[in-house]
């Protein structure tokens, strides 16, 4: 574990030039802060999340329809442009990466989780995916069959890099609470077993540590975010936005902190008050890691974040975004550790 806090970010990137974005990415975040393979998701179909997830599914195949993407006997168009796209961004990335005089240590891959893509995956009737516990087998079945092949193309991209996987999962509580509405819209779709969810995350994690990754990590909001299922399920840590927790919350990453967890923190607001200083925002992290009582050596548990996506400000925003995460960064270890 690093003795200190370190920097990252959540994946997405605003605009189409994904030259500029690696570079961008890359030039903040050096090591020991974890660069990313850069989501453009303005480029329309295909870098959606749903969409990029979908391409990497073995025997699965996904086409965009009225109503969003649905699985289809065969790829079309639409599945090809994803295919497309990331493989456009694996060359990037290699290109950047064998540019570099030295190249960060790490890399983070982001996609969408398996609860998350069933939600996001409708059928040839029209409903979603997540309704029909067939098609939630086979989709968790095939997602963890196709973790083999990206990650062996990641690390081609970026040969000796130590990877870190972020699973999406933005849509989890609601499909555990049962809340998400059926195609129709006039009813919700019963909420899906615990036990069934925490199945689905194991045999993609697991499979993602047989292909290579070092860490993986879950990212949740804030609410209801179900952290003791993606814990058990042998995720190596989880990434929430930090604002929004609650006391319990809290307690219970500490209680993960201890037993090894790592957290991704969203501290940094995308756009804070022109009062707030760095200093506070790095104080608003340490305030609850002291009210907890947990050591200040154990803040090399934590990556601090933006506490949104990137995806909604212009790159150089975005870029200004992931230098004052590390200065933020740096903040908190000057303030805990001198």
């Amino acid at each position: 574990m690093p003795s200190q806090v370190t920097a990252t970010a959540l994946g997405e990137w605003p605009g189409t030039d994904a030259v500029e974005a690696e570079k961008a990415i890359r030039g903040e975040l050096g090591s020991p802060h974890l660069p990313f393979l850069a989501e453009l998701p303005d480029r329309g179909i295909g870098s959606d999340a749903v969409g990029r997830t979908a391409a990497l599914l073995v025997d699965l195949h996904a086409d965009v329809q009225p109503h969003g993407w649905r699985i289809v006997d065969r790829p079309g168009r639409d599945a090809a442009r994803a295919a497309s796209a990331l493989s456009a961004d694996l060359n990037v990335l290699a290109d950047v990466v064998g540019s570099e005089e030295r190249s960060a240590e790490e890399l983070q891959v982001r996609l969408l989780g398996p609860l998350s893509l069933m939600a996001g995956l409708y059928l040839h009737n029209g409903e979603r995916a997540l309704a029909d516990p067939g098609a939630r087998r086979d989709i968790a079945q095939s997602f963890a069959a196709g973790m083999g092949e990206v990650l062996a193309r990641v690390q081609v991209a970026a040969p000796g890099a130590r990877l870190a996987v972020q699973l999406a999962e933005p849509e989890a509580a609601r499909v555990l609470a049962g809340l998400l509405p059926t195609a129709s819209g006039y009813r919700t779709i019963r909420s899906l077993p615990a036990a069934e969810a925490r199945t689905a995350w194991e045999s993609v994690i697991d499979a993602l540590r047989a292909a290579g990754a070092e860490q993986v990590f879950v990212h949740l909001d804030a609410w209801e975010a179900p952290i003791d299922g993606v814990l058990e399920a042998g995720a190596d840590g989880v990434a929430l936005p930090a604002p929004s927790l609650t006391v319990p919350q809290w307690e219970r990453l500490a209680e993960a902190v201890e037993s090894g967890k790592h957290l991704w923190l969203g501290v940094l607001p995308l756009a804070p008050p022109p009062s707030m200083r760095t200093r506070d925002i790095a104080e608003s992290l340490l305030r609850p890691w002291r009210q907890l009582g947990l050591p200040e050596r154990e803040l090399g548990a934590v990556r601090v974040t933006p506490a949104e996506s990137l995806a909604s400000l212009t790159p150089e925003r975005a870029t200004a975004a992931l230098a004052r995460t590390v200065k933020l960064a740096d903040a908190v270890n000057q303030l805990a550790f001198g």
